[in-house]
């Protein structure tokens, strides 16, 4: 099937992506790697078929052009992040929602994903923008670790979860999901709320997840050293300072 890709609703550093008769069309910019696309395909197809999560369903991976597109269920609705936007003063109760939903995915497990400690491992290993020292302090804690099964969405933010008319929710942008520790992923959540100017909310929504999860903020706090040395790896560079700070093998307190 050809596509028009006349409608464009959102634009990311590597992809545009397009709605299209029901459809949502990622296409990813040229030269964009292969196994990344497929990666993306089939974490999304393995999270699909191994759960019954609220999740787009991928429909197709082709070319368009010289550029790779992955092909998924458009699902129709308003994000989390434009609800706490749109009503401020509601925050608190998206907030819940928000925690209530990544609970229900680290209930989930879905055994030919990656495993998050594996991963997290190759990136500190080939790691070029940290020095060799806190390289390995970060190793070193992250072996450490414990070694958990629950599905990990690796970029859970607000503007990954879909609000449909009817109160719905899905997930959205399973490039980054493993299976392991769900303090790893929450650290990584806090991380980014941290990184937006956010760090009100970042606070807030730590100590929820906290107290509904049962799993103390020590034990997340450990994990947020390693998740920021793992993000720097990407070399964004407006993020390189920010994450730097963090990266202390000092326990955050």
């Amino acid at each position: 099937m050809e596509y028009k890709l006349n409608t464009k609703i959102a634009v990311r550093k590597n992809k545009d992506v397009f709605k299209e008769d029901g459809k949502t069309i990622k296409l990813f910019i040229p030269g964009y790697q292969k196994s990344d696309i497929l990666n993306e395909a089939l974490n999304q197809a393995r999270v699909e078929e191994g759960t019954d999560l609220y999740i787009p369903k991928l429909l197709e991976v082709k070319t368009i052009g010289n550029r790779w597109a992955l092909v998924s269920q458009y699902i129709e609705g308003i994000t989390l992040e434009e609800l706490m936007e749109k009503y401020p003063k509601r925050i608190s109760e998206y907030l819940e929602k928000f925690v209530d939903i990544q609970l229900t995915i680290h209930s989930k497990q879905v055994p030919l994903l990656n495993r998050l400690k594996d991963k997290f491992k190759r990136k500190l290993v080939n790691a070029t923008n940290i020095n060799e020292n806190t390289k390995y302090e970060l190793l070193q804690r992250l072996e450490g670790m414990p070694n958990h099964t629950k599905l990990c969405h690796g970029d859970y933010t607000p503007s990954n979860v879909i609000i449909t008319e009817n109160g719905d929710y899905y997930v959205i942008d399973w490039a980054h999901a493993t299976q392991g520790n769900a303090s790893a992923d929450c650290a990584r959540t806090f991380l980014t709320f941290s990184m937006h100017c956010k760090s009100d909310i970042a606070e807030k929504y730590l100590d929820l997840f906290s107290k509904k999860s049962g799993i103390g903020k020590d034990n997340i706090q450990r994990w947020i050293p390693i998740v920021a040395a793992t993000q720097m790896t990407k070399n964004i560079a407006e993020e390189q300072e920010f994450l730097s700070k963090w990266i202390d093998i000092v326990d955050y307190e």
